[in-house]
C-alpha cells in the first residue's frame, strides 16, 4: 500500500488446501494433454485465474483500494459501499471466497470493505462516521482486531486520562 497507510493481511491457512488442490488439478489436466512443462503452465494458469477473478468480480473493492492508496479517501467510500451491496446479494461468494475467488484472506470482503470505509472516514476527519462503522464491524465480526483496536483508540481520545492531577 501507499506509504503511511496501514495494511493488515491475515491469511486463513486452511484456504491454501483447496487452492493447492486446484493447482494440482490444473497441472494434471495439462499433463493428460501431454503439454510440455505442465507444472509451469498449471501454476501460470492458476495465477491468471486468480488475478482475473479478484480483478473483475471484486472490481469495486479493488478500485476503492486504489483510491485509498492514492489518498483519495472520500472518493473510495462509494466503491466500498458498492462492494458491500454486491456482496449482500451474493453472500455465498464471500463465504466461499477461498474457492470461488481464490482468496486466502481470513477476513471476508464485506468485513474488509466495512473496515476500509471506517478508515476512510477517519482520514477525512469524520470521526463519528468512522466510529459508527467500526462499531458495525465489531458487532457483525466480534473478532475483528482492527475494529477493536480502533474503537479503543477512539474511546481513549473521547475520555482522556488526566495524568497531571
Amino acid at each position: 500500500m501507499a506509504k503511511g497507510i496501514p495494511t493488515i493481511r491475515t491469511i486463513a491457512w486452511v484456504s491454501l488446501i483447496p487452492q493447492m488442490l486446484l493447482v494440482l488439478l490444473i497441472i494434471y489436466i495439462y499433463h493428460l494433454f501431454n503439454l510440455s512443462e505442465p507444472i509451469l503452465f498449471g501454476c501460470l494458469t492458476y495465477l491468471i485465474i486468480s488475478y482475473t477473478l479478484r480483478t473483475y468480480v471484486m472490481s469495486d473493492f479493488r478500485k476503492g483500494m486504489q483510491l485509498c492508496k492514492a489518498h483519495q479517501f472520500k472518493d473510495a467510500i462509494p466503491f466500498f459501499e458498492k462492494n458491500i451491496k454486491f456482496l449482500k446479494d451474493k453472500r455465498w461468494l464471500d463465504k466461499y471466497r477461498y474457492i470461488l475467488l481464490l482468496s486466502s484472506s481470513k477476513m471476508t470482503y464485506r468485513e474488509m470493505s466495512l473496515c476500509n470505509i471506517a478508515f476512510c472516514y477517519s482520514q477525512i476527519g469524520e470521526a463519528q462516521h468512522a466510529k459508527t462503522y467500526y462499531e458495525n464491524v465489531a458487532g457483525e465480526f466480534p473478532d475483528n482486531a482492527i475494529a477493536i483496536a480502533a474503537l479503543k483508540m477512539i474511546k481513549s481520545f473521547e475520555n482522556p486520562v488526566s495524568g497531571n492531577s
